[in-house]
């Protein structure tokens, strides 16, 4: 699959979902008009973004440049979207996410698959469930993990969130290359998700956020250490479910990921003007949401 051909379906589904959103806006007009009382909230809802640079626990996820060499400038965009379905109020869900993504060879697109179940636990709102990352070109980044959440929300004081997820596939995002044969896995490593936010004043929204990845022992054999990621930022509601979020983000351990930017040049007695790059590098981020 082409980056353009996963582009151009996303796009589709960006439309496919602003329509859905048009018809459940009309009908929901309707029905205020015949009948006052409130609706229930809908079992399908849907989300499309655009973003400057699309990173996943601090790490860029556009890497793959000319002649295969690493992309250093920090506009990479990418566009995104999903479906998220209710099953009543029951607590359980199911959805799908997509982004364009470009650091697989052979890959252009991030599917995510999820399933699980929320519930009430005294002030706490659990989420409990299953993922699945998908790379239709390139299936050595197919990973699963297991999650549960906690979230404690107060008006004054504002939101709090812990998540853990545990990778139970045996490959984790293609850095224990199992599937090519290494026999190193990364199953069991974990990562743990610290967030908070609070509207700060109208239509503004302070967020961030820290995570820690607990790399499995077969991953950090391969020279990859367990690093912290960070996101802090803020959001503006333009209403009707748009909003544009700006924020930085990036992680340490920089020097343990780093990829080839420029090979330089190979005088025979040494390689002179290589440069390298690390997907970890703090970037300020921009993405504009609507959500339907």
């Amino acid at each position: 699959m082409t980056h353009r051909t996963a582009a151009q379906a996303l796009i589709v589904l960006a439309a496919a979902l602003t329509a859905s959103g048009a018809a459940l806006a009309q009908t929901a007009t309707t029905d205020a008009a015949a009948a006052p009382a409130a609706a229930p909230a809908p079992n399908l809802t849907g989300n499309v973004s655009i973003t400057t640079n699309y990173k996943f626990r601090g790490q860029d996820q556009d890497m793959i440049g000319k002649s295969g060499y690493a992309k250093t400038k920090g506009f990479k965009p990418a566009i995104q979207g999903g479906l998220d379905y209710a099953f009543g109020d029951s607590g359980f869900y199911v959805g799908n996410w997509n982004s364009s993504v470009n650091w697989l060879t052979g890959n252009s697109i991030e599917m995510d698959v999820y399933g699980g179940y929320k519930f009430k636990a005294g002030p706490l709102d659990m989420d409990v469930g299953a993922l699945s990352y998908i790379y239709p070109g390139n299936s050595a980044g197919n990973t699963t993990e297991l999650y549960v959440a906690g979230t404690y929300a107060n008006e004054t004081l504002g939101s709090f969130t812990a998540k853990y997820s545990h990778t139970v596939s045996k490959d984790y995002f293609g850095y224990a290359g199992n599937k090519a044969g290494s026999g190193l896995k990364g199953t069991n490593t974990g990562y743990l998700n610290l967030s908070y936010s609070k509207e700060i004043v109208p239509k503004v929204t302070l967020k961030a956020a820290v995570g820690y990845t607990n790399m499995s022992s077969d991953i950090r054999s391969l020279g990859y250490k367990s690093y912290v990621d960070y996101n802090v930022g803020a959001s503006y509601d333009f209403g009707n479910g748009l909003s544009l979020t700006g924020s930085v983000q990036g992680a340490n351990k920089k020097s343990s990921y780093l990829a080839v930017a420029n090979p330089g040049v190979d005088l025979g007695f040494g390689t002179f003007g290589q440069t390298t790059y690390s997907p970890n590098k703090a970037r300020f981020i921009l993405t504009l949401t609507k959500t339907l």
